[in-house]
C-alpha cells in the first residue's frame, strides 16, 4: 500500500465537504487531493487534474447542470468508463435498498449513509482500495434483497471449480489477495490467478461484480 491514499470528494453541501476534508485529513494514510461541490464538473476538473484521486466519495444527490440532472448516479457511471482503477464510494442520506443495489450495480464500489461513525469511512476507503471493494452488511442485503424480488432473473452460467468458489467466498468476505494465500496456503500469484479467472468466467469488471455474481447464484447469503 502506497504510503498515502489519494481521495477525492464530491459534495455539494460545503459545511460537510469541509468536515468530510478535515475528518479525512486527520488519517497519516489518506490525503484528500480532489473536490467539487457538483458532478457535472468532474470531468472537465479532472483532466485538468495534476493527480487522480485512488478513491472517489460521491454524494448521491448532487444539483443539475441547469435542466440537465448530473446525480450522484452519473458520476459513477463516468467514472467507471473514463477511471476503471479509481475506487468509488457513496455517501448518502438514503439507505433505501432501491439505491444501494442500483449504485452498486452500476460500478460503486461501496454505499455508506452519511450518518455512518467516521471509522468506517475508513474502513471503507482503505478496504476499496487495497480489496477493489467495501460491501457492508446494509449493501449485501440490499443485493441479496433485490435479487429476491427478480424470480425470473436467470443466474449466470459459469463452471467454477471448488477452490474458484472457495476463493470467490474469501473475496467477498473483502480478504485481499495476501490473506487468501495465508488461508489456503497457496501463493499470492496463485490467488490472483484464479481470481482473474473468476472475472473472465463471470464476465465481472471488477470485485464488486464478483460479489454481484457470488449472490445472484447464491453462492454467498446473508441472513
Amino acid at each position: 500500500m502506497p504510503e498515502k491514499i489519494l481521495v477525492g470528494l464530491v459534495e455539494d453541501q460545503y459545511l460537510f465537504r469541509e468536515g468530510m476534508k478535515a475528518i479525512l485529513n486527520t488519517w497519516p494514510d489518506i490525503e484528500v487531493i480532489f473536490e467539487s461541490p457538483e458532478g457535472y464538473s468532474v470531468p472537465e476538473k479532472l483532466s485538468n487534474a495534476v493527480q487522480i484521486p485512488d478513491v472517489m466519495l460521491v454524494d448521491l444527490s448532487l444539483p443539475p447542470n441547469g435542466k440537465t440532472e448530473f446525480s450522484g448516479l452519473h458520476v459513477t457511471q463516468y467514472l467507471t468508463e473514463a477511471f476503471p482503477q479509481m475506487k468509488i464510494i457513496i455517501l448518502s442520506v438514503h439507505d433505501d435498498e432501491n439505491f444501494i443495489n442500483q449504485l452498486i450495480e452500476c460500478g460503486a464500489h461501496g454505499y455508506l449513509v452519511k450518518d455512518c461513525n467516521p471509522q468506517e469511512v475508513h474502513e471503507a476507503i482503505v478496504s476499496a482500495y487495497t480489496r477493489g471493494t467495501y460491501i457492508n452488511e446494509k449493501t449485501l442485503k440490499a443485493i441479496q434483497h433485490n435479487m429476491g424480488r427478480k424470480p425470473s432473473q436467470k443466474k449466470i452460467s459459469a463452471e467454477l471449480t471448488n477452490r474458484e468458489e472457495e476463493i470467490l467466498r474469501l473475496v467477498c468476505q473483502q480478504y485481499t489477495a495476501e490473506e487468501i494465500a495465508d488461508q489456503l496456503f497457496i501463493s499470492v500469484k496463485t490467488v490472483n490467478g484464479h481470481r482473474n479467472n473468476l472475472l473472465l468466467k463471470t464476465g465481472s469488471r471488477n470485485v464488486t461484480g464478483l460479489v454481484l455474481f457470488a449472490v445472484r447464484n447464491n453462492i454467498i447469503t446473508v441472513v
